[in-house]
């Protein structure tokens, strides 16, 4: 997922989708890395700012919010979650990809809400959401795909994809088909050089293309943007052959009611809020076709 400007196939490698329940006692997996003292004190911080700011009383969509623009300057990271040997729980709060940024923002703010301060509780949230079930077994456990990503967590009820209610059917276009952009590329992924993991993957590619999914196109975005709530998760929406969606972050409402788009943008660049609005940025962009939306559940505590 997600997070992602195919100019070539060295841009290209770097915005591939990196995203591609959790069962009772199914332990996280402890991966120590030089990182994880680092990410434990900017974990700490985030929890600290939400006590101090009495985030947990808002409405989990200004919490995303909050979160998110706690990370404006943080650095832009390539292939974040992939690490050598098998797969595991990879944390980095130092530098975010599109994906990893607004889904840090989505796990801070569910740990929030539910007044789960410990890391432990971070990395077990992190764990639901990024894993197919909340479980890890392998490469294709994890959620690669966004708008996959999105239907498991939908199932999980951890969000909901709010693109049809929020624009109308009508209104809408549906995503190209068949998304297979993994497959179609398969020197791309060094793990799909096994045999096993690319079959999986094909599968589970089957299974995107078996549902029904539209977007808000971009040339008509600006008569709706109003009814996109702030906090939303915005996935942008692409004319690349096999892609779902090519780019993601959060939707935020500025003082004078316009929408603009908080997202870590490329390689280069740091976690930032759109200088114009969401509409506007999206036409900087030819292979950006429109959004697809998704709303954060009030988690259970």
């Amino acid at each position: 997922m997600n997070r992602r400007d195919f100019i070539n196939k060295t841009a290209l490698s770097a915005f591939v989708p990196l995203l591609p329940f959790m069962r009772k006692g199914s332990p996280i997996k402890k991966f120590l890395t030089l990182g994880d003292d680092a990410d434990e004190e900017i974990c700490k911080q985030k929890f600290d700012l939400a006590v101090s700011e009495e985030l947990v009383d808002k409405p989990i969509n200004e919490v995303i919010v909050a979160m998110g623009k706690s990370f404006i300057g943080t650095e832009y990271g390539a292939h974040v979650l992939e690490e050598p040997g098998p797969e595991h729980l990879v944390i980095n709060m130092r530098a975010l990809d599109c994906v990893s940024f607004y889904e840090n923002s989505l796990v801070l703010a569910r740990c929030i809400k539910m007044k789960k301060f410990t890391f432990d509780d971070y990395k077990a949230q992190l764990q639901f959401i990024r894993y197919r079930h909340g479980i890890i077994n392998g490469y294709t456990s994890r959620l690669h795909y966004t708008t996959d990503y999105w239907y498991d967590n939908e199932k999980k009820g951890v969000l909901k994809i709010a693109t049809e209610n929020l624009f109308g059917k009508e209104n809408l276009e549906p995503i190209p088909k068949p998304i297979n952009f993994m497959t179609t590329h398969r020197d791309l992924y060094k793990q799909l050089a096994n045999d096993q993991f690319y079959e999986i993957i094909k599968k589970q590619e089957d299974a995107i293309n078996s549902r029904d999914m539209y977007f808000m196109p971009k040339g008509n975005l600006h008569m709706f943007e109003d009814k996109i709530p702030t906090g939303s998760l915005i996935g942008i929406a692409t004319n690349i052959p096999g892609m779902d969606i090519k780019h993601t972050g959060i939707a935020v409402r500025m003082d004078d009611g316009t929408l603009h788009f908080m997202h870590a943008p490329n390689v280069g660049y740091k976690v930032q809020i759109t200088e114009g609005p969401l509409h506007e940025y999206l036409e900087k962009f030819s292979n950006d076709t429109g959004i697809i939306v998704a709303e954060a559940l009030e988690p259970k505590k």
